[in-house]
This record gives C-alpha cells, structure tokens and sequence, in this order.
C-alpha cells in the first residue's frame, strides 16, 4: 500500500481538543475530488460511516468528525469519482480468459497457433485448450486459405492434432475448432445449420472449422463442464482484475443458474467485493421462470442485484452476424441472422414485463434494433403500466436506423453502447455497412444524448478489455487506441468528458435502477470511489489512456492500491 495515502491521525486528533459525538470511520481529502451531482460539484472531502457517505464538504469541516480511529486518506491532488460502473461486460468469461488461452492482441493466426502449441505443452495430451480474443480484422497479415474472411482449421489441425482446440472470436459470436475438436463433436460435412447460425464450409463442402452464432453450440456443448473449484477460482481472479481496473460496480451480461448459485455463495461469505448486477440469461428458461416467480433479488449490502434479463435479437458485426435493413456492403446478398426467433423474444419479455423484471436485449443491426424496438412497444401496449419506468435496454446498439433513433426517447429504451467498440470496430465497420450507413446510424452517441436519451457505457470484456480510461477516451475522442484518425471518425458524435463520466458513473447507474444508492458522490449514497493519479477531465486528450488507478474503494473498503 503506498504510504502517503493514509496518514497516522493520532496527532491531528490530539491538536483539535474537542469533543464529537460521532466520528468518521474514513476522511478523504487534498485532491481533486468530483461529485458528478446535478450542479457537477466539486468538494474538499469527504467522510465515510459505515460503508455510506456521511458527509460531503469543506475539509476544515470534515476534518472535525475525525477520531482516534478514523482513518485519512490524503489523495495528494490526486482525482476521484464516484466509483465507476461497468455497464455491459461478463465476468464468468473474463475470469475464464484469466484461466485460460488469451489470445487478444495476436497478430496474425501464426501467432494464434505458436500460443495453443505452447498452451499444449502445459497440459496432458487430449485435454481441451480453450481460449479467446482473437480477431482477423487486427491481423498484420492475412493467412492463406481464408474462407469468408475467417481462418480454416488447417494449420492448427496440423500444428496440435492430439488436442480438441476451440478458439473463440473476440465478439464472442463465432469460434474456430480444430479436427479432433470437431470429431469428438461429431461434426462432418452432413452436419446441418441450426437455426440463426452457420457451419462454414469450403468449396469441398468440408467445414472449415468456423462456427459463427448458434452453431457455436455444435462443438461448445461437447467441452466438459468446469468443476466449482475452477469456477469460483475464475470469478475471484476476475474480481480482483475488475477492481484494479478501478471498477466497483459491474453489469453482468447473462448469467447461467451455476453462475448465479456461485454470485449468491460469495455474497453471503461477504467475498463479492464489488457490486453486481445480473441479468439472467434467456437461454436458461428453468433459472428465468424461478425468478420470474420470486421476484427481485437484492441483498441486504446491495452487493448483488438480480432484476434483469438478458437476451439476443442478433449476431456481431464482425462476423455478419449482425443483422441488417440492407444487405452487408462488403457481401452481398448477406442480411446477418436472427439468432433467436422473435416469437420467442416476444414471449419472454412479456413474461419479464409482468414479472416487474428489467429485459435487457443484445441487438447490434439496425435491423436488430428495430425489432426490439418492435417488441419492447408491444410489450408496453400489453401492460401500459411498465412503460413509465421499465428502463429496458438495448445492449450495443452500435448501427440505429435514423428512424428509430426517436423510439428510444418516446419508449423510455435505454441504449448501452460500449465507447471500446467504436475504437476497435470503426476502421473496418465501414466495409461491413459503408460511408452512409455509417454516418446516419453508427454508435451515433450524441444524437441519442442531444434527445435526453441517457447511455451506459461499458467494454464488452473480455470482448475488449476492461479498462474503463480505454473506453472514455474512445467516448471522447472518436480515435482507435493508436490515436487515429487525427480529429476522430465522424467527430460530432464525441461525448463531452462529463457525459463521457456520467456514462460511466450517474447514467450507468440509472439503467441498473441504482441511482439512489450510488453514482454520485452524495451524502446517503454508497461510499464506492475510483481515485485516479490524474485528472480526466482536463488532462490533454492523448494523456488520458496513460492514466493509472490508484485505488479503488467500495462500501468505504479499500480493495485497491496501486503498488
């Protein structure tokens, strides 16, 4: 821990010579230190008493509520905010690429398969390898023998014949499986496509190894079940990595009935350090119908939330699978898919409409957006009553039809829209959708804000990583991480740092209905904060991304100090 941030009080106490009925469990002062409240006020201090603010203010004022035991915190002109909300990631994978094959920031698949080679040496021969990140369109060089845009099993068949492989896409929407993965799933060139995926075949009519959306499940089922013991190990690796990214609080994009149990055991050992939304994932019909009749869950610390449904209208853009008004630019006759029939997104959110439960839908397309838009209104005919507070959410929402952009104000539908994958996706997303698409309805993120429509910012992770500075820089700048283009892509989009900051902090929490509780440094509220070694709301722009986290508090714990 460094030492400058907690000061001995002993002596200060001992020069005040007073009297106080009440002191402060921690005071946190000398920095600069932003409330995010509705006047964007900037404070002096402020006191914590069990785990909630108690008192914001000047620092001679604060300074008087300290005793014996009160802990200091000297921020040094350091600069903290309320904590930061992750808006739209999933832990269970971020503590499985922890485990696992990590394979972003590979160059090429060369590099791709000398990394499952080495992963094979660690393990006994015929063990799985598994791993995630991967990504053709930031590839230097592009392999041979590309199908469709996507790499063939080929040279990792050849490279790890002995080991079932089974490499996810960074999107998460398609994955590569090796020969001997693929027979032990028993698939061959009579294997069909279900339905809203595809098994890429090449000209010989042989898979290629490229399992795009829900034919994922053809090879991901056949993976063994990971034990307990590796899930929880996973999920406080994932934990801890969240928190030293600055992060206390964290929106759960789909959570299985295992997942779930495991959220629930840490909450009551008190071993959950950061505060967890959940949204449950449609595909588990038993899990969902069990809420649905329970209702809500919040624990008493508010460390775990379970008020929401996740579900998916559509694939990624990456892999077209997102799914399209007009056909893809750079394939035509192409649309994308439907990864789930809109009879079905139908029926669930209007079970999770009576049910009180928020329905947080993945929808990437315009085409996608539109749909749920289309339901998410005939749900709210159905029961006119869920209109005026639903906060129902479109997740991504990164291409919007012009004509709809309208329907997220009047439905009162909250967009979630990750900054990182403006970064990562625009200097491709344009032969996906071309200049004009692009321009009219691209992560349009200030034509939502200008309309009073808030957003929930977010990584996606591990689709992209966590770091929060990565995607605020992204919000406020319009450039990838490398800096380019000079001036950001379609520049009347950027955020503004404080919308940037409210997205991350206040407006993240509105679309978790969690902004009486936290969001804002305000007495009453959650004493969660990120501290941060520099200011991002002034710092020159190119200096944002060399920021560091220099502590991270939830509930008035320090989880995180920077060594």
């Amino acid at each position: 821990m460094k030492k400058y941030f907690i000061i001995c009080n002993f002596l200060l106490i001992s020069l005040l010579g007073c009297q106080i009925s009440e002191r402060a469990d921690k005071i946190i002062f000398n920095g600069h230190i932003y409330t995010v409240n509705s006047l964007n006020e900037k404070v002096e201090a402020v006191s914590i008493k069990e785990g909630v603010i108690w008192k914001v203010g000047h620092y001679k004022e604060l300074i008087a509520d300290a005793g014996s035991e009160t802990e200091l915190i000297d921020l040094q002109g350091k600069s903290m905010y309320p904590g930061f909300i992750e808006g739209h990631a999933h832990i269970m994978d971020i503590g499985a690429n922890l485990m696992d094959l990590d394979l972003m920031g590979a160059t090429s698949y060369e590099e791709i398969v000398e990394r499952v080679v080495l992963q094979s040496k660690k393990l006994p021969e015929g063990s799985w390898i598994i791993g995630r990140g991967w990504h053709q369109e930031k590839w230097k060089v592009s392999p041979e023998g590309m199908f469709k845009g996507f790499p063939s099993h080929n040279l990792l068949s050849e490279a790890v014949p002995d080991y079932p492989v089974y490499l996810i896409h960074a999107s998460g929407h398609l994955a590569l499986a090796n020969a001997k993965a693929m027979a032990l799933a028993n698939i061959s060139s009579s294997t069909e496509d279900p339905k809203g995926g595809e098994v890429f075949r090449g000209i010989d009519g042989n898979p290629t190894g490229i399992f795009n959306e829900t034919a994922q499940d053809l090879v991901g089922l056949a993976i063994p079940v990971s034990s307990t013991e590796w899930l929880e190990k996973s999920l406080k690796l994932a934990i801890e990595h969240i928190l030293e990214n600055g992060i206390t609080s964290f929106h759960e994009a789909g959570s299985i009935t295992s997942w779930v149990s495991l959220y629930q055991q840490l909450a009551l050992k008190e071993e959950l350090k950061i505060r967890l939304y959940v949204m449950l994932s449609g595909s588990d019909r038993p899990l969902i119908e069990e809420f649905f009749k329970k209702g809500i869950y919040i624990d008493s610390l508010n460390r775990l939330t379970i008020r929401a449904v996740k579900l998916y209208s559509d694939g990624a853009l990456g892999s077209r699978g997102a799914w399209l008004l007009e056909e893809y630019a750079d394939a035509p006759g192409k649309f994308g898919h439907n990864v789930r029939p809109i009879a079905e997104l139908m029926e669930i959110t209007l079970l999770a409409a009576e049910a009180g439960f928020q329905v947080c839908t993945h929808a990437i397309g315009d085409r996608g957006n539109r749909e749920v838009l289309n339901i998410y209104e005939r749900a709210f005919e159905v029961f006119p009553q869920r209109k005026q507070d639903s906060r129902f959410r479109i997740e991504h929402a990164q291409h919007i039809n012009s004509e709809d952009l309208s329907r997220f104000k009047e439905l009162g539908v909250i967009p979630a829209m990750q900054a990182i994958h403006m970064a990562s996706d625009r200097p491709w997303a344009i032969d996906r959708l071309g200049q004009e698409r692009i321009e009219e309805g691209a992560y349009v993120w200030q034509k939502l804000l200008d309309q009073g429509t808030p957003i929930v910012n977010g990584s996606d992770a591990p689709v992209e990583p966590i770091n929060p500075l990565a995607s605020f820089y992204a919000a406020v700048s319009r450039k990838t991480l490398a800096g380019n283009p000079t001036g950001g892509y379609e520049p009347s989009q950027k955020m503004s740092r404080l919308q940037a900051l409210r997205s991350y902090t206040i407006d993240a929490a509105y679309g978790a209905f969690e902004e009486n509780i936290k969001g804002t440094i305000e007495v009453g509220k959650q004493a969660d904060f990120t501290i941060l070694d520099q200011d991002i709301l002034t710092v020159e722009e190119a200096e944002i991304l060399k920021t560091k986290v220099e502590m991270t508090i939830v509930g008035g714990n320090v989880f995180y100090v920077r060594q």
